[in-house]
C-alpha cells in the first residue's frame, strides 16, 4: 500500500475497486493464440483512489508514477491519452493514484485505475462517449478494463470482452498477497496448463463448484503462492484469483472473516474486504 497522496483541494476523488475471480476456466484457444476463458468476476470494497483535476492546457500529468515505470507507460496515463485521442478533447488532466490494491496480484488494480480514468474524464471533459464506447476502447488497454467500466459483477467469456451481469450475494473475503509476482505469460505457456475445460451452460458461484484452471500450475511453480494457499487452507478451501499471485478465502459473515484476517495478517500481507453490487462510479 502506498503512503497517503497529497493532492490539491480542487482535485476530485474517484474509486477504483479490485476484482476477484470466483471461478476461472480455460475453455479453448483462438487461432491467434489467445486463450478463451469463462470466469465470474466480482467487484470488492478493496480499492484504489484516483484523484483527477481537469487542465485547460491539454497536458496529461501523472504525479504518482510507480517506481521504475515511466509515467507514459502507466495504464492510468495511457487511458487519459486514449480518451483524448478518441474524443478530440482539448482538455488535459492531472492524475494522482493512491494505491491500496497490491500490484501483480491478479486483483486488476492497474486495469481498474485505467477504467476509472476513462469514466471520470469522460465526465470531466464532457466527451459524451457511451459506456459501450468506453468498454470497446478499454479492451486495448487490458482485458479486465471493460469489466470495470461495465460496473457490475459478471459472468465473463471470450478474452474478457463478453459480459453478462450476475447477481452475487454479499460475501466477505480474506485475501493474501504472497511476496512474488506471477508471470501470466509463463502460466499460459506452461505445458501442464488445463486448456480444455467444458464451457458452463449457467454460471454457478457456489464455492464448492468453483475452481481456477491456472491454480495448480502456479502452486507448483511458485512456492510463495503455495505457502499463502496453505496458510489459508487451515481455515477453509482457498482459491487463487486470476493468474495469481493472490489467494483468497470466502466467508458468509464479517465476523468470521475478521477473525481469520487477524490470524493471517500477523504473518502475511493480507486484506479483509467484501463484494460490491455495483461500481462506486455508478452507485
Amino acid at each position: 500500500m502506498s503512503a497517503a497522496v497529497s493532492v490539491p483541494a480542487d482535485a476530485q476523488a474517484f474509486a477504483a475497486p479490485a476484482k476477484l475471480n470466483l471461478d476461472l476456466r480455460i475453455v479453448g484457444r483462438r487461432a491467434d493464440g489467445y486463450h478463451l476463458l469463462e470466469s465470474i468476476f466480482v467487484l470488492t470494497a478493496l480499492q484504489d483512489t484516483v484523484w483527477l483535476r481537469r487542465r485547460d492546457d491539454g497536458a496529461i500529468l501523472l504525479h504518482t508514477p510507480a517506481p521504475g515505470v515511466a509515467a507514459e507507460q502507466d495504464l492510468a496515463y495511457r487511458a487519459a491519452a486514449l480518451l483524448k485521442q478518441l474524443s478530440g478533447s482539448l482538455y488535459g488532466a492531472d492524475i494522482w493514484l493512491e494505491k491500496r490494491i497490491p500490484m501483480g496480484g491478479g486483483l486488476g488494480g492497474g486495469s481498474s485505475d485505467a477504467a476509472t480514468v476513462l469514466m471520470a474524464l469522460n465526465r470531466l471533459w464532457q466527451c459524451g462517449l457511451t459506456q459501450e464506447a468506453l468498454m470497446q476502447a478499454g479492451v486495448g488497454l487490458g482485458a479486465d478494463v471493460p469489466f470495470f467500466i461495465f460496473g457490475r459483477n459478471a459472468f465473463v467469456r471470450g478474452i474478457g470482452e463478453q459480459l453478462q451481469a450476475l447477481e452475487v450475494p454479499r460475501e466477505w473475503y480474506v485475501i493474501v498477497k504472497p511476496p512474488v509476482d506471477v508471470s501470466t505469460a509463463v502460466v499460459f505457456a506452461h505445458k501442464d496448463l488445463t486448456r480444455n475445460s467444458e464451457p458452463r451452460i449457467m454460471p454457478d458461484f457456489q464455492a464448492q463448484h468453483c475452481r481456477n484452471d491456472m491454480q495448480a500450475v502456479v502452486l507448483r511453480e511458485y512456492p510463495e503462492v503455495e505457502a499463502a494457499y496453505a496458510a489459508l487452507a487451515h481455515h477453509g478451501k482457498p482459491m487463487m484469483t486470476g493468474s495469481g499471485a493472490c489467494v483468497f478465502l470466502r466467508f458468509d459473515s464479517e465476523t468470521e472473516a475478521q477473525a481469520v484476517y487477524r490470524q493471517i495478517s500477523s504473518a502475511h500481507q493480507a486484506y479483509c474486504t467484501h463484494t460490491l453490487s455495483v461500481h462506486p462510479f455508478y452507485g
